[in-house]
């Protein structure tokens, strides 16, 4: 029995030309920059930055966590791009089956995170006014607020699925990831992909062919929303703000600790995955993190006091 019984299918993106389509998901990596973009404003504000280091902040950051988690999902997940569809790595379409835009698919948040670490070391290397991991203890906040915009644009694309939710209350039919859109097209004979979708969902005898499922994409941004607030309760209601590195390593146990559980109700990601001892790929990329926080938190002293 099922609180929530949801068949999955929705209107991905706006066509605009051709194959081309504005996609929701962009949409929502739109959402968490410029919402992050505010939310670093206001902490420059507060504590008297001068605003001429927020626009190239802004833009190492796009550049590093695009690049980082770009990179990151090809080297922990998809690695077979490289040899066969090497450009599509780099540029928003597909090569492989003629050129399609397909927008950045398969963007990974290990590497996006080792994006925006390095793309402050080198942000601070030029812009030489607080010390990386002040820059760090507040930028978290940010990426926090858009953790969450980037799991409902996964939740809309019908991507990182959960596992089949059996009697669990809560399943969703995911339509669109149980039929790709040649099948689709194939099966109905409609050529409109979306069309086609519309004419599955409406017939019950392939509708029942699909298994509910978690929707841990949800679970997962719901549960960053807490890591964002959390993050702001101490950054603004309390001195650790003031504790170089508590913020940064706090935002890495409560993000990373949250992406270890909701592992286990996620289907495995990319051909070439890991499971050792009944641990994912995304669960042991998560350790290290969570470790890291930990030092950060608990051990980690600054050798000068920031001016």
């Amino acid at each position: 029995m099922h609180l929530l019984k949801l068949d999955w299918n929705p209107v991905t993106g706006i066509d605009i030309i051709g194959n081309f389509k504005i996609h929701f998901y962009s949409l929502m990596w739109v959402a968490a920059f410029v919402i992050g973009f505010y939310i670093m404003k206001r902490i420059f504000t507060k504590e008297k930055i001068s605003l001429d280091y927020l626009d190239p902040l802004f833009i190492y950051t796009v550049l590093a966590t695009m690049l980082g988690a770009r990179l990151g999902h090809v080297l922990f997940y998809q690695s077979e791009l490289i040899q066969q569809d090497f450009f599509s790595i780099f540029l928003p379409f597909s090569f492989k089956n003629g050129v399609e835009f397909t927008g950045f698919q398969g963007l990974a948040s290990h590497g996006a995170a080792i994006g925006i670490i390095i793309g402050m070391y080198l942000y601070r290397k030029k812009y030489n006014y607080k010390s990386i991991l002040w820059i760090l203890d507040r930028i978290v906040l940010a990426v926090a607020s858009g953790a969450v915009f980037i799991r409902i644009g996964n939740f809309i694309n019908s991507e990182i699925i959960g596992k089949k939710s059996g009697d669990f209350p809560l399943g969703v039919r995911f339509i669109q990831d149980y039929y790709n859109k040649y099948e689709v097209t194939r099966i109905t004979g409609i050529k409109d992909v979306q069309k086609a979708y519309d004419a599955i969902a409406s017939n019950p005898e392939l509708l029942e062919a699909i298994p509910y499922r978690h929707p841990a994409q949800l679970y997962e941004s719901f549960c960053y929303i807490f890591v964002f607030l959390i993050l702001l309760y101490f950054y603004a209601k309390t001195k650790k703000s003031e504790q170089t590195g508590f913020l940064f390593g706090l935002f890495l146990i409560l993000l990373w600790s949250i992406r270890f559980f909701v592992e286990f109700f996620k289907e495995p990601q990319g051909e070439e995955y890991i499971n050792w001892f009944g641990l994912n790929t995304g669960q042991w990329l998560s350790i290290p993190f969570i470790l890291i926080g930990l030092y950060f938190m608990f051990v980690y002293k600054p050798k000068t006091a920031l001016k």
